[in-house]
């Protein structure tokens, strides 16, 4: 078994990579490109690690390598060693609700323990004695049983919002809701098609759109609705999103007023059995907003997914009693903090 560690900004794709993604049916955000994208103008980059062993990857964890917020508005540059006391995240920063960790389909339950404890083991090893310990984010139930040990704890932190698709179209979708919001999506999606002042476009790989103007939006939003008070993410730049939006696997639903202006972003990212809907920003009503755009982007999700037959859709973790009422369920999400001591037992 061997354990190597990546940094996107410099060093190459791992051998195996592609096969990997493909077999683990990763989201575009792992995609080593993007990472690397992401990595440049991140205060905390990610840094990719792999377990291979005689068939190839059989393991991957995406590792955010954290430093005090105000010390570093962007991370070092590649090959600095840090000196003063930090922590690891093991997080997919850009896929609310899903773990940054993933194993080949042949690796049995059994095993997981295992590779996990020794990937603490080589990264305890590749930070040095200034790591403080590993923080697990946003694992499934499964992962969280593997992470748990004597001296770590884990534990419920929230839910992700999971959509079952068993409909064959989006109206059908529609007439399984209650009485009061399938009406008011009904009415609001003849609303917003006839309204001349309102333009709707979405589709993969857009290359019409503002970068800039798009980062500043989802910023906004965040900054508005903020959820978490330790944060290690950075928000989304616009080079990152120059071309990230840009790719076929992930699509873009805009709203735009008459005079050009935009009012609402969406992203979604596409995948063989779960949809994920991703980054989301809206100006407020009281700034020349529109109401209901979030309701709408909801029709537009599960028109792509029932027509993509996809098993599920997913929308993150915030607002789950409105999520409820659109017929999402709770999926529990969990984290699991590993202090030095214990890692890699």
């Amino acid at each position: 078994m061997k354990i190597a560690f990546h940094d996107p900004r410099t060093d190459p794709a791992p051998a195996g990579w592609p096969a990997f993604f493909t077999a683990a049916r990763l989201h575009p955000v792992w995609d080593y490109g993007v990472m690397g994208l992401d990595a440049w103008t991140a205060r905390n980059p990610p840094v990719l690690a792999t377990v291979s062993g005689g068939t190839g990857i059989v393991a991957a964890f995406s590792v955010l390598v954290c430093r005090p917020r105000l010390r570093y508005r962007f991370a070092p540059m590649p090959g600095h060693r840090l000196l003063r006391p930090f922590w690891a995240e093991v997080c997919q920063p850009w896929l609310s609700g899903y773990p940054g960790l993933a194993f080949a389909p042949p690796v049995p339950a059994a095993e997981r323990r295992p590779l996990i404890r020794a990937f603490e083991r080589a990264l305890r090893t590749r930070l040095g004695p200034g790591l403080l310990g590993v923080l697990y984010r946003a694992l499934g139930e499964e992962s969280a049983k593997d992470v748990q040990g004597r001296g770590r704890l884990v534990k419920h932190v929230d839910s992700v919002a999971v959509l079952d698709n068993r409909f064959g179209s989006e109206d059908e979708w529609i007439a399984s809701l209650a009485k009061s919001r399938r009406g008011g999506l009904r009415r609001q999606r003849r609303r917003f098609a006839a309204d001349p002042g309102l333009v709707v476009k979405g589709g993969p790989g857009r290359g019409d759109l503002d970068s800039a103007e798009v980062a500043a939006l989802i910023q906004a939003h965040r900054e508005r609705h903020g959820r978490f008070a330790l944060d290690a993410r950075t928000m989304p730049s616009a080079a990152f999103l120059h071309r990230f939006l840009r790719r076929p696997d992930v699509h873009t639903l805009t709203y735009t007023g008459a005079d050009g202006r935009l009012l609402a972003v969406n992203t979604l990212l596409d995948h063989p059995d779960s949809l994920a809907k991703q980054h989301w920003g809206t100006l407020p009503v009281d700034e020349g907003g529109r109401q209901g755009l979030l309701f709408d982007s909801y029709i537009h999700a599960m028109r792509y997914a029932t027509r993509r037959g996809v098993r599920e859709l997913t929308a993150g973790r915030g607002l789950p009693e409105l999520k409820a009422t659109l017929g999402f369920r709770a999926r529990p999400v969990y984290s699991a903090a590993v202090p030095r001591p214990v890692l890699g037992w």
